[in-house]
């Protein structure tokens, strides 16, 4: 055996041991249900455990199976992901969901190839699901595991580069292929490591299974690994929203598809960035009417990717003399039901709760 692959045989050992008597009780871990499991993983991404656990378990309560999520409504698999951000997933849920129930009979696939090929479904995704819901020995590579392979083997260079990347991919096969048919547990004691001990700052590497065989460790290198270059700059951006009331209904109007947060719902608004806006000016530009009186709400500031985006809010009710903007005008419980943009739904907090509860 060579240096390289007694290396790998300790890591392996190592990690299984402490996942043993470390794991999480997390839901989906104690079901071997491939659907739940793949709900699970299409919502972790990008998305840490402790937001995920309740949009799960309720994602589980209204759609227990592959047909009930192939055949429930846009509105309701929206519904259901109001708050999760990244709403894209769960159209793409649905859509393999659908494909499922045409092409599988609504069993989901258990080889990676067909995994694979379902909507949402990347490499690492697909391993996920092969090796958690199969126990096959499919290696997975996501921000989590890649920062720990990178400090564990001490590679320097950018992870997102081919020839790296293609690196990675390597080790994280030779790990689970060593794992003597443990590879659902090899595979989440990687990601474990990553979300509990290896962390991006401040790494908890007095209590490793694998600080003995991590280069960075030894080297003192953890602040410097992974080697992922500049990050991309962060955006400022302004929006002004109006809360429009007329004869007790409320303007709303749902994003077109194609666009961030597709199909969900909000309330007229339009950015304006640069300087603090003149709410009145934009009211008239978007409505063609002299604005009313404007009641400002608190401001709404919340960040999707690399934008920092500030929203002013402002409640207002149409006078008797003014026509109606055309568009969809709906009582407060109906406005409930709709699946809300994270911010809006803010916005709507204020409408239910009164000011001194918004936020």
């Amino acid at each position: 055996m060579t240096p390289h692959q007694r290396k790998i045989s300790a890591i392996v050992k190592n990690l299984l041991d402490w996942f043993s008597a470390n794991a999480r009780d997390l839901p989906w871990r104690r079901t071997r249900d491939s659907y739940a499991i793949w709900v699970s993983e299409i919502m972790l991404q990008q998305t840490q455990v402790k937001t995920v656990l309740p949009f799960w378990e309720r994602w589980m309560r209204e759609l227990p199976t592959v047909e009930a999520a192939a055949r429930a409504s846009s509105d309701k698999i929206h519904k259901l992901w109001e708050g999760l951000g990244y709403y894209s997933r769960a159209r793409n849920l649905q859509r393999a969901a659908q494909i499922i129930v045409a092409k599988h009979r609504g069993k989901f696939p258990s080889k990676f190839e067909d995994i694979l090929e379902l909507p949402g479904i990347g490499r690492y995704t697909a391993g996920a699901i092969s090796s958690i819901a199969f126990n096959q020995p499919a290696p997975i590579l996501d921000g989590n595991v890649m920062r720990v392979l990178t400090r564990i083997f001490g590679i320097d260079r950018d992870p997102r580069s081919k020839e790296t990347n293609a690196l990675l991919w390597q080790l994280a096969t030779e790990l689970v292929e060593r794992s003597n048919n443990h590879c659902s547990a090899l595979n989440q004691s990687l990601m474990e490591l990553g979300a509990l001990i290896c962390l991006p700052r401040n790494p908890q590497c007095a209590g490793c299974p694998v600080k003995k065989q991590c280069v960075a460790f030894k080297t003192n290198r953890t602040a410097e690994l992974p080697n992922i270059g500049k990050r991309v700059p962060v955006t400022a951006r302004r929006f002004v929203a109006f809360l429009v009331e007329h004869r007790g209904k409320y303007l709303v109007r749902q994003r077109p598809q194609g666009v961030v947060n597709a199909h969900l719902w909000e309330f007229p608004n339009v950015e304006v960035n640069g300087t603090a806006a003149d709410a009145a000016a934009v009211f008239k530009s978007q409505f063609g009417i002299r604005p009313p009186e404007l009641q400002p709400l608190p401001t709404v500031k919340h960040s999707i990717t690399r934008y920092r985006i500030t929203l002013e809010a402002y409640r207002t009710s149409l006078r008797k003399e003014d026509r109606a903007p055309k568009g969809f005008w709906l009582v407060p419980t109906d406005l409930d039901s709709l699946a809300f943009t994270a911010a809006h739904r803010k916005i709507l907090r204020q409408l239910n709760d009164g000011a001194s509860h918004f936020l």
